[in-house]
């Protein structure tokens, strides 16, 4: 059975004060609730003292970007070995916001990819789709497609080391949320994906759910059988929010 995550994205936001109220609370508002797995993935110059608060609590950490280069003449971006100096676990890439804000497309965003996991960083890859994209029916398409980038380049095997993130691009940070059936549709879909490639790696990966996801709405898309946890936006940097959806998470 898989055990769920619940990831928060923290984006372009915290502080030093803040970051130590935030995760002293979250860390004693979810202890002993093991039957899920937490983490934090956390702007770039808090990762000290991220790494710092949360070593030897039950909470991992990670970074939200990652280059894919391993070094290099690159202002401005952060390589692979940069991240394991602070022990991160995890890293998010192609999140929609680096897709359609910074033109990642799918070759950059597989290259991250295969970056995080030759140096032992667990990736949670985005995948979604716009609302224009939905409405025209091409949401399995794009999902898909970035999808395949991924398994083209590293093989259907690197998914046994990885996250998956099903997040509709039109349901984060608006307010809406797709329905629990609509999320679990393409969650299906995007197992049924991996699946067709090798279905013991299918059945074991985690795919999150990260559109918009509230204390109020996590117990019932959590319920959904393809739904393994959520990639948590503005709902992680409020600690009472943040562990009631761990705790929807952990039953």
């Amino acid at each position: 059975m898989r055990k769920k995550l619940v990831a928060g994205n923290w984006k372009m936001h915290g502080g030093i004060e803040q970051n130590n109220s935030l995760l002293n609370k979250v860390v004693a508002g979810t202890l002993g609730a093991d039957k899920a797995t937490y983490a934090v993935c956390v702007p770039y110059p808090y990762l000290s003292q991220v790494s710092s608060l949360l070593k030897d609590t039950h909470i991992s950490w990670g970074a939200q970007n990652i280059s894919q280069h391993v070094k290099g003449a690159f202002t401005g971006e952060v390589s692979a070995i940069m991240l394991n100096d602070f022990f991160c676990h995890y890293v998010i890439v192609g999140h929609s916001e680096r897709r359609t804000l910074y033109g990642e497309d799918s070759k950059i965003v597989s290259h991250k990819f295969k970056a995080a996991l030759e140096n032992s960083l667990i990736p949670i890859l985005c995948v979604g789709e716009s609302l224009d994209q939905r409405e025209a029916g091409l949401t399995e398409e794009i999902v898909g497609e970035q999808l395949d980038a991924v398994i083209e380049l590293v093989g259907v095997e690197a998914l046994e080391h990885a996250v998956l993130a099903y997040e509709p691009i039109w349901a984060i940070g608006t307010g809406r949320t797709a329905t629990p059936q609509q999320a679990q549709d393409i969650h299906s879909f995007i197992r049924n994906r991996v699946a067709s490639h090798n279905t013991q790696i299918a059945t074991k990966i985690q795919i999150l759910y990260g559109g918009s996801v509230k204390a109020n709405n996590a117990t019932e898309l959590f319920v959904m059988p393809d739904i393994d946890g959520g990639l948590i936006g503005g709902a992680s940097l409020l600690p009472d929010e943040f562990i009631s959806i761990c705790m929807a998470a952990n039953n």
